[in-house]
């Protein structure tokens, strides 16, 4: 999703000003379902246009459009948060965000209202090692399948994965409570990861020979730096259901 500039305005919201009135008791969201009209007013934006910036990219909305999808997107605001895949597909697959760029927006909208309740700071460094650690494990799996839309589209979205993780982390700071030592259930993790750059690369066709160690090379740098990134159990742990939820090897 790189140099991507999505400027949405009111009109492609396919509502208008009137959809924002809060002085009726109940309303709609974005699935039909009625409720109880709740005030989001207090995160509306005064200014002309809001920036949200995603790993260097840019999301631009009019004041509008972002005070609008506040109204629409109630989901975002909830007490306590969901996972952001449970929360997509219930609510935010509709016709704003059902394309395949579309969903990386939601996710990255997603990330930027959990990380108001998150707060910043407190979990800057959390928030880091989650996001680097989900980051690389997407481009190991890219660099076995010499790309695809698929890397392309998670590496968009892994800020809602991440924020969320940092929410889990924000009502468990004890790391769920394992206070063993990790060194060789890591070192068997960072292995097994070792091993599968080995067998991709002996079914790997499509590079040459001369090529090969120099790829293998590459990957196993990834390693490295999961191996820097995960220094307790909730980190691992982390780290082997994100795999496990996003990379499936049949």
């Amino acid at each position: 999703m790189k140099d991507l500039l999505c400027i949405l305005i009111l009109t492609s919201l396919g509502c208008n000003n009137e959809a924002r009135q809060t002085d009726n008791a109940t309303d709609k969201d974005s699935t039909g379902k009625v409720f109880s009209k709740t005030d989001n007013s207090k995160y509306y934006t005064t200014k002309d246009s809001v920036v949200i910036t995603n790993d260097g990219d840019k999301i631009t909305y009019t004041k509008e459009a972002f005070n609008q999808l506040i109204d629409e997107h109630l989901e975002f605001f909830n007490d306590v948060p969901q996972h952001p895949d449970l929360v997509y597909y219930s609510v935010g697959d509709g016709r704003q965000f059902g394309s395949e760029l579309g969903q990386d927006e939601y996710y990255v909208l997603y990330a930027y209202f959990l990380r108001q309740k998150n707060s910043d700071e407190k979990y800057a460094e959390i928030r880091n090692r989650i996001t680097g650690i989900y980051t690389n494990l997407n481009l190991l799996f890219n660099d076995f399948q010499h790309g695809g839309p698929y890397f392309y589209h998670q590496d968009a979205r892994i800020s809602g994965y991440a924020e969320f993780t940092v929410y889990q982390y924000s009502k468990h700071p004890d790391g769920f409570g394992k206070t063993y030592n990790i060194s060789r259930q890591k070192e068997l993790y960072l292995q097994s990861l070792r091993q599968l750059i080995a067998d991709e690369s002996s079914i790997d066709f499509e590079t040459a020979r001369a090529e090969k160690p120099d790829r293998i090379k590459s990957a196993n740098k990834i390693v490295d730096k999961l191996d820097s990134l995960i220094t307790n159990n909730f980190y691992l742990r982390k780290a082997q259901a994100y795999q496990s939820d996003h990379y499936q090897y049949y």
